[in-house]
């Protein structure tokens, strides 16, 4: 096989002309503006796509315009300002949002890029500037920011929706129970979704009150239909059953009536009546899979309640409730919540935890319903982000001889 010839001196020239026509084209044609302007913004130097875009010539331009007069007026004033003395101080300056105005008065958005070129030989230095056509950017930019607003708008509106929602779920304000001290709180994980926590405080008969604490599994408008239907049965069941675990069971009973195959809902409640004898308070809770209540005595100690062993209402028939009663002396505070407290997340990572809590009540011990609810109010705003789950608190307070009634 024979070598292929090899090129001679007039091959390379006549390829370095095609090059060298080929160089000359791509810059005057390439698909972004380049022009070259001296170091006080004279036009030394422009291609005919930047020409084309600002609708202009060459005998218009260079060496009679500077750079600074082919930008809007804001532009030029943020040239003067910022672009021109950092490009001074650094020798470059990268991909700045400026905006061109055109022979007819439109605005050309442009990314525009710069760097000193020193001179060589005696040449004075150059500005080299690249110039990015940005109108499809800055429309997407326009429609994203749009979309942005009416994402924001929208979830405004989630939020005042399901904030109403949430508020139909709860008691506008708690019932006054004579000589007692009675509070609640309501904290929101997040006002994306509504929560399924619940209580509520209310007359049975004279010197008899109802009272539960509760949460329904799962968020949102489903959990929210069943919230309601909890809270209409017991108030319903507690007016006909003097009996607290009468009312779990009648509650249990009409959430499995209700049930739709595929679509488990259940929850975990405590159901509670109080009885004003004397100088002191009884009250009987049943519970329903729920956790089990703290007694603050007013001698500063803290327990929990024997309720552990209750099922979860709306699973199976034949529910087994455990009830407990006890008698509230002056200075005495029983506290409910719901598991949104002791599952919250500390700054360790951990979880609150039972133990946490039933130590915080030995330290609070002997409280008053209010303070008590104030203080773990305080404790959920501190956790944050690490309240994952909505919670629901429910505190009723004996005060002692002497102390200021409600």
């Amino acid at each position: 096989m024979s070598a292929a010839p090899g090129r001679g001196p007039e091959d390379r020239a006549a390829a370095a002309a095609v090059l060298e026509g080929d160089a000359e084209d791509l810059y005057e044609h390439a698909p972004c503006g380049y022009l070259s302007t001296l170091m006080d913004g004279t036009i030394a130097r422009i291609n005919t796509t930047l020409l084309e875009w600002l609708g202009r010539t060459r005998a218009e331009l260079v060496g009679v315009r500077r750079f600074g007069d082919l930008l809007t007026v804001g532009g030029r004033l943020y040239h003067e300002t910022h672009f021109a003395p950092l490009l001074q101080l650094r020798g470059e300056v990268n991909a700045i949002a400026l905006e061109l105005r055109t022979a007819d008065g439109r605005r050309l958005p442009v990314l525009v890029t710069s760097v000193v070129r020193t001179g060589h030989d005696g040449a004075p230095p150059l500005i080299r500037t690249t110039v990015l056509a940005a109108e499809d950017r800055r429309a997407y930019e326009t429609e994203l920011l749009r979309a942005h607003r009416a994402s924001e708008v929208e979830r405004d509106r989630l939020h005042r929706l399901n904030h109403l929602l949430q508020s139909t779920l709860l008691p506008p304000a708690l019932e006054t129970v004579p000589g007692l001290d009675a509070a609640a709180h309501y904290h929101i994980a997040s006002l994306d979704e509504v929560g399924g926590d619940f209580y509520d405080l209310f007359p049975l008969a004279a010197g008899r009150w109802g009272f539960f604490l509760g949460d329904v599994c799962g968020k949102g408008a489903l959990a929210a239909t069943i919230t309601s239907r909890v809270r209409y049965t017991l108030r319903s069941a507690a007016v006909y059953a003097p009996d607290p675990a009468a009312v779990l069971e009648h509650l249990n009973g009409v959430l499995l009536e209700a049930h739709n195959p595929g679509d488990p809902r259940f929850c975990t409640v405590l159901y509670g009546q109080l009885v004003l004898s004397g100088d002191g308070v009884e009250i009987t809770i049943a519970s329903g899979g729920h956790p089990a209540p703290i007694l603050l005595r007013g001698n500063g100690s803290a327990a929990y309640l024997p309720t552990e062993g209750g099922q979860l209402i709306g699973v199976l028939a034949g529910v087994g409730i455990v009830t407990t009663t006890v008698t509230l002396c002056p200075g005495d505070t029983v506290l409910l919540y719901t598991d949104g407290l002791t599952e919250a997340r500390t700054g360790t990572g951990g979880l609150f935890g039972e133990q946490a809590l039933l130590s915080l009540a030995e330290t609070l011990a002997p409280v008053s319903a209010t303070d008590v609810v104030a203080g773990l109010a305080d404790l959920l705003h501190t956790l944050g982000s690490g309240v994952t789950d909505d919670t629901a608190l429910l505190a009723l307070h004996l005060p002692g001889a002497g102390a200021e009634q409600p």
